[in-house]
């Protein structure tokens, strides 16, 4: 079946807010040219410059994804953001899972499922991120750490159009190393395949998977053009408005 590639930046911990909202509007700018027909586009900023990033994106198809969230919709959790939060700022998409949140901030398998389980209760597409670390690769454990990261959604009652899982192997992030265009198709292959085990055909056949690890322009065609590959999560790419645009044109 047809899945509507889905492109998203995560800027990380980058930016200030003059800076995010000129970016959020070159993007929106770009994303209406006409290039970019038949792709979803998305920006997720740091969560302060959410309300100012909304606002330039206001009128624009791009939409607004936040890197992270709390569980809890409410109560005594200094410094976490809610789903609530997130929705009245018009985010339409949320990160879980994320290597940096894994294995820097140590995010437990736990946590990150109950952050998923926000965020489809809520309404909110999940963008669940799933990768291995090169020991792991280097081990033979892709396959095996992939599944492990798959099981923390396979309970969760999600509606598949509003699920995005994205395959970013740890050690593409950021290190200018990226998984060739067979590795990273093999890995999306495996996760429709699981998938379908859980769910069906059809079902695997609707879930979106992303590629993200040092997504370029230049290497951006091979990868979106393998069939198992639905789209990308950009890391620094997605800090440079007409490289971002360029990814997403690739996608076409």
């Amino acid at each position: 079946m047809a899945r509507t590639p889905f492109i998203a930046g995560n800027w990380k911990m980058n930016t200030t807010k003059a800076t995010a909202v000129a970016l959020a509007r070159a993007v929106a700018g770009g994303s209406t040219s006409g290039v970019e027909i038949g792709v979803e586009i998305g920006v997720a900023p740091p969560f302060d410059y959410l309300d100012a990033v909304s606002q330039a994106l206001a009128g624009s198809n791009v939409k607004l994804g936040a890197q992270d969230v709390y569980f809890e919709n409410d109560g005594a959790f200094t410094g976490e953001i809610s789903l609530s939060m997130l929705k009245d700022l018009c985010v339409s998409f949320v990160l879980t899972g994320h290597s940096e949140r894994r294995h820097v901030l140590h995010e437990s398998p736990a946590l990150i499922a109950k952050k998923a389980k926000a965020v489809l209760d809520a309404g909110l597409t999940l963008v669940h991120c799933v990768g291995e670390k090169l020991d792991e690769r280097d081990a033979n454990k892709t396959l095996g750490v992939v599944k492990a990261q798959l099981d923390e959604i396979v309970a969760l009652p999600a509606d598949l159009g509003k699920l995005v899982i994205a395959y970013e192997p740890v050690w593409a992030i950021g290190t200018g190393r990226t998984a060739t265009d067979a590795q990273a198709q093999e890995v999306h292959a495996f996760i429709r395949g699981y998938w379908a085990t859980k769910f069906g055909k059809p079902a695997a056949d609707a879930v979106r998977i992303q590629y993200g690890g040092s997504v370029k322009p230049d290497n951006a065609k091979g990868l979106l053009a393998q069939p198992d590959i639905d789209g990308a999560l950009v890391g620094g790419a997605a800090l440079k408005a007409d490289g971002f645009l360029s990814i997403a044109a690739a996608a076409v």
